[in-house]
């Protein structure tokens, strides 16, 4: 059983920077961040291997978002840069014990365990 718990989240204006972190109990494969804005569905933001660090990215977040962990903390961070106004939405860490699904990361099918979410607002 995998546990998340994500934290940072807030309020910032457009051009700013958060980072969020997810902290994790036990063995997980690959690490990912989702978000679901009002009204949409949840997207896939970025994934990671938790052995080789390997990442990939939406193309909506390229090149602003970074995501990263510290296995020797259990942590899982996605720091966030040049925010806009559409990158509101509540936040979920995702994880998951398989090798298998890695390429079809960003369906929330692909992932068995999920945190609690983290609202992140970008105001203009």
């Amino acid at each position: 059983q995998v546990q998340l718990v994500e934290s940072g989240g807030g309020s910032v204006q457009a051009g700013g920077s958060l980072r969020l972190s997810c902290t994790r109990s036990g063995y997980t494969y690959r690490m990912g961040w989702f978000r679901q804005a009002p009204g949409k569905e949840r997207e896939g933001v970025a994934r990671i291997y938790t052995g080789s660090g390997s990442t990939d990215y939406a193309d909506s977040v390229k090149g602003r978002f970074t995501i990263s962990r510290d296995n020797a903390e259990n942590t899982l961070y996605l720091q966030m840069n040049s925010l806009k106004p559409e990158d509101t939405a509540m936040y979920y860490c995702a994880a998951d014990t398989s090798s298998l699904g890695g390429r079809s990361w960003f369906k929330i099918v692909s992932w068995k365990y999920w945190g609690q979410g983290i609202q992140v607002t970008v105001s203009s």
